[in-house]
């Protein structure tokens, strides 16, 4: 607005009128946003997903997470459920945020198809409440549980006839809760092996981990684990054993993306042996250790995890090493397939059964 429009609407005033009249209407032109004559309609607010890269620094080309008192948190879009926002922040890492509390601003193409799963999920029939035949029906209640933890239950089995009959089950769950510096993992399987009604494999396991995230990418890692191999045979002799590893460890974190994340670092290993069949013994035995972590998320959502440990004991100079590489897929936002392959090899100084496996597994998240 010029200024000889603007003083048509004021007679002749004091100075110091005009001057206040002035600077009133300059207030109001700084308020009111530019229109052009193009677009005369007046601006619509915006809807709470937009895939629009104005919202979001377009260099950064990042997402949104906008909460209901107006706080905003830059990250991916990793997930949405029917309840949830799942969004891996630059600084806070994942965040799980229930639909009612925020908005998300995607920027990434990638971003919207995932929200536009999810949409399309939300709308399928939903199944009654405790349904047995609905794996939806299930992740609902198994969630309605845990609460803040989630997690996945894995199955597995195999019947073969030949010229030997052999079953071979395996059973697993998973649980999961991410904190601001912490993560929480638990973990438990079952193997089961049968070869013309004997007993081959019958090994429970169970490990957890907790790492706590420093500043500057540096992190601490404690992860105890048991194994009871309860078939375990050494030249035709039974040698049923329970061991239980400790493993006490720092490490770098070297990428930490949305998209892929690797860790190194180095651990002192505890490893205590109870043979349970006779004679019964215990044993306890030390070694240091060199480990990985890795994960990549794939196109058409998969997922490549990989675990490796390479053991070296420096008062018996004997090394051994384990791996496990996992690729799995969510077919749904309840349902995923997956292989795995998963070898030890000589843990130092241990007599426990070395081994190597490859198993394809369905599984349920929740």
């Amino acid at each position: 607005m010029r200024l000889s429009s603007v003083m048509m609407f004021f007679p002749p005033t004091p100075r110091f009128l005009l001057a206040a009249g002035l600077g009133l209407c300059a207030v109001l032109a700084a308020g009111e946003p530019t229109r052009t004559e193009l677009d005369p309609s007046p601006a619509q607010p915006a809807p709470p997903l937009v895939p629009a890269a104005s919202a979001v620094d377009e260099g950064a080309n990042l997402d949104v997470l906008v909460f209901n008192d107006g706080d905003q948190v830059r990250g991916r879009l990793v997930e949405r459920s029917s309840d949830l926002w799942l969004f891996r922040s630059e600084r806070f890492g994942l965040l799980r945020v229930p639909i009612a509390d925020a908005t998300v601003t995607l920027s990434d193409p990638e971003s919207v198809a995932a929200e536009a799963r999810a949409r399309a999920e939300a709308a399928e029939p939903v199944a009654p409440r405790g349904s047995i035949f609905s794996p939806g029906a299930m992740a609902r209640d198994l969630k309605g549980f845990f609460g803040q933890w989630h997690g996945r239950f894995n199955f597995s089995t195999q019947l073969m006839q030949s010229t030997t009959d052999t079953s071979n089950t395996m059973l697993e769950a998973k649980l999961e809760r991410k904190l601001k510096h912490d993560d929480v993992k638990l973990a438990a399987r079952y193997d089961f092996i049968d070869t013309d009604h004997v007993t081959t494999t019958d090994t429970i396991k169970g490990d957890a981990a907790w790492r706590h995230d420093f500043l500057n990418r540096w992190f601490s890692i404690y992860s105890p684990s048991v194994e009871w191999n309860r078939a375990y045979v050494i030249n035709d002799v039974p040698s049923d054993y329970f061991l239980l590893q400790q493993q006490f460890g720092a490490g770098y974190t070297v990428t930490a993306s949305p998209r892929s994340n690797l860790r190194v670092g180095l651990a002192e290993n505890v490893f205590d042996v109870w043979e349970t069949t006779a004679p019964e013994s215990h044993f306890s035995k030390t070694a240091e250790s060199v480990f990985l972590e890795a994960d990549w998320k794939l196109p058409w959502r998969m997922t490549l995890t990989e675990r490796g440990a390479y053991y070296y004991s420096l008062n018996s100079h004997i090394d051994g090493w384990e791996n496990k590489l996992e690729l799995d897929k969510k077919l749904t936002e309840t349902f995923a397939v997956g292989i795995r392959h998963e070898t030890r090899q000589n843990d130092p100084g241990v007599r426990v059964q070395d081994y190597t496996l490859t198993k394809f597994y369905m599984g349920i998240d929740f």
